[in-house]
């Protein structure tokens, strides 16, 4: 893997590592894009806990945040940083199965 994607993978599983970051990812997912105030109303979290992991959520690049009507900031999730960390697990997934192949092929070796 690229250097790169090795730093995109590591800011996607710090900011997954946290459940509240992850609800907040999963509720704009599913309603789509929203305000601070939407999430904190759907999630039963202080409007400010919710701006705090949004700039987290930002910082990894798993959210944007444009501007919608009057004052209104929309986030929206991003899914190209996940599925960086995805090929990045699926890369690291194939050292060990290959791995592993040959450890069992050279247990079978042995038996009679």
């Amino acid at each position: 893997m690229p250097p790169d994607a090795e730093e995109v993978a590591a800011a996607v599983f710090a900011a997954l590592a946290d459940p509240t970051r992850r609800a907040i990812l999963a509720a704009l997912a599913a309603h789509g894009p929203s305000t601070a105030t939407q999430l904190s109303a759907r999630l039963s979290i202080t409007r400010q806990g919710i701006a705090k992991h949004l700039t987290l959520l930002a910082e990894a690049a798993l959210v944007t945040s444009d501007a919608g009507r009057g004052r209104r900031v929309l986030h929206r999730h991003r899914s190209e940083p996940i599925k960086v960390a995805q090929s990045y697990l699926a890369a690291l997934a194939a050292d060990w199965d290959g791995a592993l192949d040959r450890l069992s092929d050279f247990l079978d070796e042995g038996e009679p």
